[in-house]
């Protein structure tokens, strides 16, 4: 039997034992070495310098690397914007800009819901802007914190704050240079599309200078050519024909006898004004710039009513598409690509309307054309950029409303919209023609059966329709026309809400074709770095243009000047409007 050891007897350790002296466990204890210690060699330091050699060159890779990477994020471009990874494109290059005029985010919402049970699709489907959001823009211009469209349009084609009104001009009254005009001086293709008025203000502020901007004459004649540069636009795409015609000609409105169709023709434009014009561009490769088209005399019919004319007024993904192509093809040959912006502009019609139905095909309609740019950009072999946003926010749209004095159930209906066939302005002239001069008297039974049949069941699919709302539509009241009647009964029954027939101060949202091509417009920006964007991609000088407008002897070009009591670069303040609380404007009676 082995003889058993005290617990705590000194043991003996052995170069293989795994039992410590008491020398060992001291050395471990204070460390310093035991006598033991052996000499190291050479081949131990080496081993120690070629490890410290490779750590410190892979810090200094990772650290190159990092360097490296942070340098291509933070390019500073011309305009001390950031760039992506990649930095900006050199060489040939293409700017899409698309513009959803009146457009805030809750007409997205509208839309999606909307698609979503009109086309039976889940409830996880989404638009294909929803895939494109990259950030918000900030809309007040110098003179209101709720924008219009032509103070808003100023600052993307300036890269300036302005009054409400004002058409690429500053609140001193001097014309500011736009990136249209930067981008043909420099010798890009340039070229406008709308579904408005090619004279009204967002395509009015790439290609023309007016104080005011209902001076749409005279930013017909600027259009064509008749500008202090000559002309900057190579095609044009849209409504507003009347502008161009003189007051006495069969769709004319301008207030002077000058036909501009006949001198655009003459400055060399080429020149289009129906569906089988349109379809003769043989989708943009038989077009010959510069070009002209002119489709209705004033806009565009709203989608949810063109599309029952499909054979009269091209949409606006056509015009898109054939622009596209007709500027592709004239710039081929060309070491500058081209610049174009297209706007979705009856968006905000249907926003001023308060009408739900024409403002979820509205959306439709620009979401297809946005869809048909990145198809474009797929196919073309030049670097571009799609960057996409609104000027502001229309209507105040809320997607839900207190229809009574109890608390509100949570919910929406878009069933509702989904029964409309016309929208609430076609629906408006139907009705007016219909009455003629007599409106405003008593109506007879014919009369309300043909409102119930014709004008709610046929045109919006109500048929529970009160004989209060009955009696509304049928006596006219310039105040309150039957447009903004219908609308409300739609909105009601679907439980859509507004606050107002004008525009709010809502942000908007900013889409582009990737975060890599736009990325200096991530996040929440002010408008105007929009504009400071588009010109930055292209390497434009603006600020050149603006300089060469500026030495004009004088400024009657852009038209008369504002009264002195118009605020132009400061904002208003109360004046005691709430005392007129007891004037309901009746938006919301029926």
């Amino acid at each position: 039997m082995p003889r058993e050891e005290p617990l705590l007897a000194p043991r003996q350790s052995s170069e293989g034992s795994s039992l410590r002296s008491e020398d060992e466990e001291d050395a471990l204890l204070t460390g310093e070495r035991t006598a033991r210690s052996e000499q190291r060699g050479w081949g131990f330091w080496r081993q120690v310098g070629l490890f410290t050699w490779s750590l410190i060159a892979t810090v200094a890779i990772i650290i190159l690397a990092v360097m490296y990477q942070h340098r291509l994020t933070t390019q500073p471009g011309s305009n001390g914007l950031t760039w992506g990874p990649g930095g900006k494109p050199s060489g040939k290059r293409n700017v899409i800009f698309m513009v959803s005029d009146g457009m805030g985010p809750s007409s997205l919402s509208l839309t999606r819901s909307f698609r979503q049970l009109e086309q039976g699709l889940p409830w996880d489907d989404t638009l294909v802007l929803d895939k494109h959001h990259i950030g918000n823009s900030r809309t007040r211009s110098s003179s209101s914190l709720v924008t219009d469209s032509a103070a808003g349009a100023t600052a993307f084609s300036c890269g300036h704050k302005s009054y409400n009104g004002a058409i690429s001009v500053l609140p001193n009254h001097t014309a500011c240079g736009t990136v249209l005009e930067a981008a043909h001086l420099a010798g890009y293709k340039t070229g406008l599309v709308v579904t408005t008025r090619i004279t009204d203000a967002t395509p009015a502020c790439f290609a023309s200078h007016a104080n005011r901007r209902e001076y749409e004459d005279l930013i017909a004649e600027q259009e064509i050519g008749e500008h202090p540069l000559g002309r900057v636009v190579d095609l044009m795409l849209g409504g507003g024909r009347c502008h161009f015609l003189p007051q006495n000609a069969e769709g004319g409105c301008r207030a002077d006898d000058r036909d501009l169709i006949k001198a655009a023709k003459e400055n060399g434009f080429n020149y289009v004004d129906d569906r089988n014009g349109f379809d003769g561009l043989d989708g943009g490769q038989s077009a010959k710039l510069p070009l002209l088209g002119l489709f209705a005399e004033r806009d565009i019919p709203f989608e949810i009513d063109r599309r029952h004319v499909d054979d009269v007024y091209p949409s606006l993904d056509e015009m898109a598409r054939t622009a596209l192509a007709a500027l592709s093809k004239a710039s081929e040959e060309s070491d500058k690509g081209f610049f174009i912006m297209i706007e979705g502009s009856r968006i905000d019609h249907a926003g001023h309307g308060n009408d739900p139905a024409a403002q979820v095909h509205e959306v439709l309609a620009y979401d297809k054309t946005f869809a048909a740019v990145l198809d474009f950009m797929e196919k073309d072999d030049t670097p571009t950029v799609l960057v996409s946003t609104s000027d502001h926010e229309t209507g105040g749209l809320a997607i839900g409303r207190q229809l009574h004095k109890t608390y509100p159930e949570y919910k929406w209906l878009p069933d509702v919209l989904a029964k409309a066939t016309y929208s609430s302005e076609y629906l408006d002239k139907k009705l007016t023609e219909y009455l003629g001069t007599n409106g405003a008297k008593k109506k007879s039974n014919e009369e309300r059966a043909y409102v119930r049949e014709e004008i709610l069941k046929n045109g919006f699919g109500i048929e529970d329709a009160s004989e209060e709302e009955v009696n509304a539509l049928l006596t006219l009241d310039p105040e309150l026309p039957p447009k903004y009647i219908l609308a409300d009964m739609i909105s009601r029954r679907a439980q859509i809400g507004w606050s107002t027939h004008g525009h709010s101060g809502a942000d908007v949202n900013i889409y582009a074709s990737s975060t890599k091509d736009a990325w200096p417009l991530v996040g929440n920006h002010e408008n105007i770095e929009v504009g400071n964007f588009l010109s930055s991609f292209l390497d434009l000088d603006v600020d050149a243009v603006t300089a060469k407008l500026q030495e004009q002897p004088s400024l009657s070009w852009m038209g008369d000047q504002l009264g002195a009591d118009i605020r132009v670069d400061q904002l208003d303040s109360y004046h005691g409007d709430f005392r007129k609380r007891g004037e309901d404007c009746g938006c919301g009676a029926h």
